[in-house]
């Protein structure tokens, strides 16, 4: 039982010393970045930004061109239907409101396949820079020394010795002159087999 007793004493004493360091953790050195910032004054980041504002102004544009004949069509449907007062419409005003309501149909579609595409857009523009970041955030952090990064905004307070968005934003700068500002065309998905 002696015997017994002291093997388990000095393997404990192995397994003791072994358990303590594996919980040690190296001191944190943080560093901070304020994305934001960026995200916004990246060269490439505010050409794609005012690609972006012409999109949306082309499809609001383009919303008001289709909008506007709508809009007057249907009065001047509405005003005939009411001249019916209550009977029925003839074939020709029963055709006129069907191809108001085809052209009013196209027009939504039209508009939501642009916004869809604006959307897209914006997507693929945050994912390209986004990839772009992951590895400048690693090499900044290695030259630093630093071993976590945050971003600015979810800390109450940090120093400016802390603070990397300068160099985060030359890097970003160098390591993506430009951005495509164009989603490519989405893969239409066949229905699968039979």
């Amino acid at each position: 039982m002696k015997k017994t007793f002291l093997t388990a004493a000095i393997a404990a004493s192995f397994i003791a010393p072994a358990a303590a360091q594996a919980q040690a953790l190296p001191a944190a050195v943080i560093a901070v970045t304020d994305l934001e910032r960026v995200t916004s004054q990246c060269t490439a980041c505010k050409t794609a930004s005012a690609a972006l504002r012409s999109q949306a102004q082309a499809l609001q544009a383009r919303e008001k061109a289709l909008v506007d004949p709508i809009q007057a069509e249907q009065k001047s449907i509405q005003a005939a239907i009411d001249a019916l007062k209550g009977a029925a419409p003839d074939a020709a005003l029963q055709a006129r409101v069907r191809a108001f309501q085809t052209r009013q149909q196209q027009a939504a579609d039209e508009l939501q396949r642009s916004q869809t595409q604006i959307q897209r857009n914006q997507q693929y523009i945050q994912q390209q820079v986004a990839t772009k970041l992951g590895p400048i955030y690693q090499q900044v952090m290695q030259r630093r020394g630093a071993t976590i990064m945050l971003e600015t905004g979810s800390t109450l307070a940090a120093a400016n010795s802390v603070d990397v968005t300068n160099e985060v934003l030359a890097a970003l700068n160098t390591a993506m002159p430009t951005i495509v500002t164009t989603a490519p065309a989405q893969t239409q998905q066949t229905p699968q087999g039979r």
